[in-house]
């Protein structure tokens, strides 16, 4: 109950039925600043150039494992990088030695197929069978120029099954 400041006959205060919203707007500017700062690291940050996908996106799991293959053809997953030779080791630290786990490959647009192929033969090589390839969806409305082969890309991702 909230009392106000007001000239009354006697001791009584008269009660006031405001409804105080200045704690409802704290909790709500709280939670915000923890959204605005939870929110960018939960996107993976290493940039690269993907091609475009006509395929339908996957369902995407709650931890994804994503490998990276760069345009140096260095590697990287999630955020970490992984020395040559170590993708093994790294991806079954990864995945806590989940065979059965998904596993999405993100390759920059200028990595040779023959690359991308190389680093596919290792995760099967080491027991991974469940292999997306993931790429940037296309927009609905761009027609592909026959002249050119490449059409305006979405920024959302998507992941295809190979």
């Amino acid at each position: 109950m909230a009392g106000g400041i007001r000239e009354t006959q006697g001791d009584d205060l008269v009660e006031s039925h405001e409804i105080n919203v200045t704690p409802f707007i704290d909790v709500m500017l709280v939670l915000l600043i923890i959204f605005m700062v939870a929110a960018p690291l939960a996107t993976v940050d290493v940039n690269v150039d993907l091609p475009v996908s006509n395929a339908t996106p996957a369902q995407r799991p709650d931890q994804p494992v994503y490998i990276t293959v760069k345009p140096d053809l260095t590697l990287a997953i999630g955020n970490e990088d992984v020395p040559a030779g170590g993708l093994a080791a790294a991806l079954s630290q990864a995945t806590e030695n989940n065979r059965e786990q998904r596993i999405f490959l993100r390759a920059d647009r200028e990595v040779s197929y023959g690359d991308l192929m190389g680093v596919m033969n290792t995760l099967r090589e080491t027991g991974y069978l469940k292999i997306a390839l993931v790429g940037l969806e296309a927009a609905p409305a761009a027609a592909e120029p026959a002249s050119a082969g490449a059409s305006a890309a979405a920024p959302a991702q998507g992941a295809a099954q190979p």
